[in-house]
């Protein structure tokens, strides 16, 4: 930790130490042990000198919040602790956090590959937005790892998958997945958001690049956006000449290459310093501090949210009313194998589950809830329930719609960590009033 007092490695302590410690110390001015949320928009310099090496990327410090500000710092070394992670880089959604990450990748005219079994917002943003940048994105089987092969171009950049998919708790073979990337020479980034850290750590199994919404689960209570950039620190950009922004003179600074310059965090110096400055989806530090305030809190909400969910999804599945239940912690799910492979302690409190009515039993089934809220959201302290074809994934084709896990007949449901027997009560009284 960084108390002066203890000298060890700060990744010799556990888990729970790290989620309340890392990053973070006593003010120095006030002596106040909670991070102070600092407001200031920018920061005095030293003298002239001392201005010019910060603008250069020849000295590091705070400049101006869109960039650096020491409240969203601790978050970003937190997190980045926290996953294995080498740095970070902080925005103010995981949308932003995706955007800065393929922005520092890719050229006009590039592709990447992802997985097919992904949130509504992110196969719209890679189908659709992103043609208008003139990058391409082919979707893959998580399942069938092949497929992401037999998908891949002379100008792929990445691979793009979700630990745990959302909403249909699909979990692919990662480290097949991964060796696929490392063998085409292009860095495999997971959107870890619905597993955490506490539950799974994308770099230890091969992973290059960690995205996160914290918006979700890190957070945990609804209140405050933001996404993170997490780079492993071990990805080789000069093995091909695919990656010019990271290999190239960077003309903004005078000639300086990231990677030469910066090594195994010179991706993240190139998200800040220049996606970030760019196109400024800089993190509050309100939502910073709230959201290192939720992550101290991660592993005793993701043992609660994980159990809780076998236990709903469990009593789901011998449901009437219900058709099927996609949830990697059941023994009938495709994702069991690798469920149990990656996931040991547990793989999140999101799944999904089909209606016998389709999509009106759908849509009568999330009015008629009570206890659970019906909104957009997940990885809350409360139980949500959605029906993503009326809403998430409302912009896709039916066909679309049931390739992300999210047809017609489809309810999303995050589980929350309230009495088990409470949100199930809730829940039968729904089904009886759907049916």
């Amino acid at each position: 930790m960084t108390d002066s007092a203890d000298t060890r490695d700060p990744n010799d302590y556990g888990f729970e130490t790290r989620a309340i410690h890392a990053g973070a110390a006593p003010d120095a001015a006030t002596g106040a042990r909670n991070t102070p949320i600092h407001h200031s928009t920018s920061y005095v310099f030293d003298d002239v000198d001392h201005a010019a090496s910060l603008f250069n990327l020849q000295s590091f410090g705070f400049i101006y919040s869109r960039l650096t500000n020491p409240t969203v710092a601790v978050l970003e070394e937190r997190i980045a602790n926290l996953e294995g992670g080498r740095a970070a880089c902080a925005a103010g959604s995981g949308h932003a956090a995706q955007f800065l990450a393929f922005f520092t990748l890719m050229e006009p005219g590039d592709h990447f590959v992802a997985s097919r079994n992904l949130y509504g917002g992110s196969i719209t943003q890679f189908a659709v937005s992103f043609k208008k940048l003139g990058w391409h994105c082919d979707f893959a089987d998580p399942l069938h790892p092949d497929t992401f092969r037999a998908a891949l171009k002379e100008n792929s950049k990445a691979i793009f998958i979700e630990s745990v998919s959302n909403p249909s708790s699909v979990i692919g073979d990662i480290e097949a997945i991964a060796e696929i990337a490392r063998d085409a020479g292009i860095p495999l980034i997971v959107d870890n958001t619905m597993a955490t850290p506490y539950l799974f750590r994308p770099i230890d199994h091969g992973a290059d690049i960690v995205l996160h919404s914290t918006t979700k689960y890190l957070n945990g209570h609804g209140n405050s956006m933001g996404g993170v950039i997490v780079e492993s620190g071990k990805f080789d950009w000069a093995q091909n000449d695919r990656f010019p922004s990271m290999t190239r003179p960077d003309d903004a600074y005078h000639g300086l290459t990231f990677y030469e310059t910066f090594g195994d965090f010179g991706f993240t110096m190139r998200v800040r310093a220049v996606a970030l400055r760019d196109f400024g989806p800089a993190l509050s530090p309100t939502n910073a501090f709230m959201t290192l305030t939720g992550i101290e809190t991660l592993p005793l909400r993701m043992e609660r949210h994980c159990a809780n969910a076998h236990t709903v999804a469990t009593y789901l599945e011998d449901h009437p009313a219900v058709a099927w239940v996609s949830y990697a912690g059941l023994r009938s799910s495709p994702s069991f194998r690798n469920k149990n492979r990656y996931f040991p302690n547990g793989c999140g409190g999101v799944f999904t589950f089909g209606l016998k009515g389709g999509y009106a039993a759908g849509t009568r089934l999330v009015e008629s809830c009570t206890l659970l809220s019906h909104l957009a959201n997940v990885g809350d302290t409360r139980s949500l329930i959605l029906h993503p074809a009326s809403t998430t994934h409302r912009q896709l084709t039916e066909e679309q719609q049931i390739a992300a896990g999210a047809g017609p007949d489809v309810v999303r449901i995050s589980v929350g960590i309230e009495t088990a027997a409470d949100i199930i009560r809730d829940l039968d009284q729904a089904l009886g009033a759907a049916a």
